[in-house]
């Protein structure tokens, strides 16, 4: 059901009946408004709440979709039939549109944010694929590589100690709701982890003499890609096996979402020509 759709009468008379029951907030002081803005802009409150902000219809959309837990739903009063009757569970409270914008960072807001609990994610990986991402720090690469993972079929994620948030508002926007379709284990070593896996590593190197075109990747895999300036530290590459993307164009290196978007796909390729 897309949030776009256009109510009806019966709709109308659905959320003029449940008003009472709707609380109505007009002031910055209020407790649940500070708490939206604190998830939207505080990484500390993040992690000790073990929430996060979902800012817009379209995440709000796919966390229901995949029966996640939301907390509070925040709506402004225009948008308010889009979502009674449809968030069962959370409170629903609705601000004016001008407090509602202090909390979405966005150049136009959709009318909803709402807070989510985040899913556990100390449970062990099933057998499969694997994306081990390093001391990745900014939050747009961060939900572009999730989304990447996400549409190539890589389930399972492991992110340093080093990395920037990966439910984080901002990683959440760039992922587009790729999160809500991954095992995401954040504060992982690496190191210790690639060592482990029981499948081949393999670990994107500028310098690596085999190409990636060289590799055989009919069979679960993992890949591991760098910093966007560093790239990969020595021991994570000492327990990988080294590839590298040719650039025939002459380029001296690739946004880490764009490499590891040929990657995962040459993956798919191979495994679709099967």
């Amino acid at each position: 059901m897309c949030c776009s759709r256009v109510y009806g009468e019966a709709s109308l008379q659905q959320v003029q009946s449940t008003a009472m029951s709707i609380k109505r907030i007009s002031s910055r002081d209020n407790p649940d408004f500070r708490h939206l803005t604190a998830l939207a802009n505080d990484s500390r409150t993040r992690r000790a709440t073990a929430e996060t902000l979902l800012d817009g219809a379209h995440l709000v959309e796919e966390a229901l979709a995949a029966n996640l837990s939301l907390g509070l739903v925040a709506v402004t009063e225009t948008s308010l039939p889009n979502w009674t009757g449809r968030v069962a569970g959370a409170p629903l409270v609705v601000f004016p549109e001008a407090l509602l914008r202090q909390i979405s960072p966005v150049a136009t807001p959709s009318g909803v944010v709402a807070s989510l609990h985040l899913p556990m994610s100390g449970a062990p990986f099933p057998a499969g694929d694997v994306l081990l991402l390093e001391d990745i720090q900014d939050p747009g690469n961060m939900g572009a590589l999730l989304r990447t993972a996400a549409a190539a079929g890589v389930r399972q994620v492991l992110l340093s100690r080093g990395c920037t948030e990966a439910w984080s508002p901002k990683a959440l926007r760039g992922g587009q709701g790729a999160q809500f379709r991954l095992q995401i284990r954040e504060g992982a070593d690496l190191v210790t982890e690639a060592a482990q896996l029981a499948i081949p590593v393999y670990a994107a190197v500028l310098e690596a003499a085999q190409s990636l075109y060289d590799l055989s990747l009919a069979q679960p895999a993992a890949f591991a890609f760098g910093n966007e300036g560093a790239g990969l530290s020595a021991d994570l590459r000492a327990v990988t096996t080294g590839f590298r993307i040719p650039m025939p164009g002459g380029t001296e290196s690739l946004n880490v979402g764009a490499a590891c978007a040929i990657t995962l796909f040459e993956r798919v390729r191979q495994r679709q020509a099967l």
